[in-house]
């Protein structure tokens, strides 16, 4: 009689022998995400960064109004027959934005402003789609830690957001206001958030991506390298306040005030920068005080990055995170370039356009400067 396999090769053997290898799989730490989840993030940062900017130029062309209405799928398909273009345009016309400003508007005109906005949203909904699809990929291939899951949650809820957020600050433009005569635009404080949530989520992808993808450098935890720790973060938190700031300037107009530099016309501080009551109400709707914010944290920003460089140049630093130092110089020297230009040259739309372009590099640059400068984990 052939003696049988015993316990451990029958199939409770087999169970067994898989519980206790699943178990000690579970022991080991979980191995980093892969490098496809890291580059999936920069890229997402990228689409986060087109709009952006492609955001300005539609403010900049003041475009951003020639929509009237917001539909996710319905809204995707443009109009294509000249009946269809001349309905869209009859709806447009029935808003304080024709009636006060535009209502001399020709049907070819009013194409290209609504072509700016269709491309704006239509980049919109690109970027929704480049978060969603492959999140829902890497989570279901299993090559998302339990915190980069609630990480990529909160990245793709921010993306919802910023979409409903975005149709909230146009709705502000399209209200009709009997008692105001002034030019139709969208509220400068919905224009900020809008911004500012647009920020937030390019830089958590990119930071996020980063992270994943550049190996930390194994440096000696000095008082010095951590002070220079603490000066950079400051400084990224100072360059994203400034960027911050540029959406009351574009909200208001308020680069089209004092077109001179570094003076404020024959002054350095102006008459006017406090005209409004109460005072608190002068930092977010006085175009004169929010430009000089502006001027003030832009100054500011650049003495700071040049202290962080001079700083950098006392303690010995890898090449790759003293060449983020020098490349933070270098940009903001050509961002602080870029505003004075377009503010002496009233506000060009290309120049302008680069301008907050240059803002997005500025902070770009700042993140990866910080991630390079990140503590390593014991």
């Amino acid at each position: 009689m052939k003696e049988g396999k015993g316990f451990l090769g029958s199939s409770w053997g087999r169970w067994l022998r898989w519980r206790l290898l699943q178990q000690a799989a579970s022991a080991v730490p979980r191995a980093a995400a892969p490098p496809a989840v890291g580059r999936w993030l920069l890229v997402c940062s990228g689409t986060v960064a087109g709009a952006v900017v492609l955001g300005g130029v539609t403010r900049l062309t003041e475009s951003g109004l020639s929509m009237v209405d917001w539909h996710l799928v319905k809204g995707m398909k443009p109009p294509r027959t000249q009946q269809e273009w001349e309905a869209e345009f009859q709806k447009y016309q029935q808003f304080p934005e024709f009636k006060i400003l535009n209502h001399d508007m020709t049907l070819t005109e009013f194409k290209f402003i609504w072509y700016m906005e269709y491309s704006h949203r239509m980049w919109g909904r690109v970027v929704g789609l480049a978060y969603i699809l492959p999140a829902v990929y890497f989570w279901r291939k299993g090559w998302l830690s339990r915190p980069m899951k609630g990480c990529v949650l909160a990245l793709c809820g921010l993306v919802c957001f910023q979409g409903l957020l975005g149709w909230y600050m146009v709705k502000s433009g399209l209200e009709e206001k009997p008692d105001s005569y002034d030019i139709p635009r969208v509220s400068q404080y919905r224009l900020a958030a809008h911004l500012g949530s647009a920020l937030v989520l390019y830089s958590a992808s990119l930071w996020t991506g980063l992270s994943l993808l550049l190996p930390q450098h194994k440096l000696p935890e000095t008082r010095q390298l951590l002070r220079l720790r603490q000066f950079a973060h400051g400084t990224t938190a100072l360059i994203f306040l400034t960027a911050l700031s540029g959406a009351f300037v574009a909200g208001l107009d308020a680069g089209l005030v004092y077109n001179s530099f570094p003076k404020m016309g024959e002054r350095w501080i102006p008459d006017d920068l406090l005209a409004f009551s109460p005072v608190l109400k002068n930092f977010f709707e006085n175009p004169t005080t929010v430009q000089f914010d502006h001027r003030i944290l832009g100054t500011a920003s650049v003495t700071a990055i040049t202290a962080l460089y001079l700083f950098s140049r006392k303690i010995p630093l890898p090449r790759r995170t003293r060449m983020a130092v020098t490349s933070l110089l270098a940009v903001a020297c050509v961002q602080v370039g870029l505003g004075i230009s377009t503010l002496l040259l009233y506000v060009p739309t290309p120049l302008a356009a680069t301008h907050q372009s240059g803002s997005l590099a500025l902070l770009s640059v700042a993140l990866w400067l910080m991630s390079e400068l990140r503590r390593v984990p014991k």
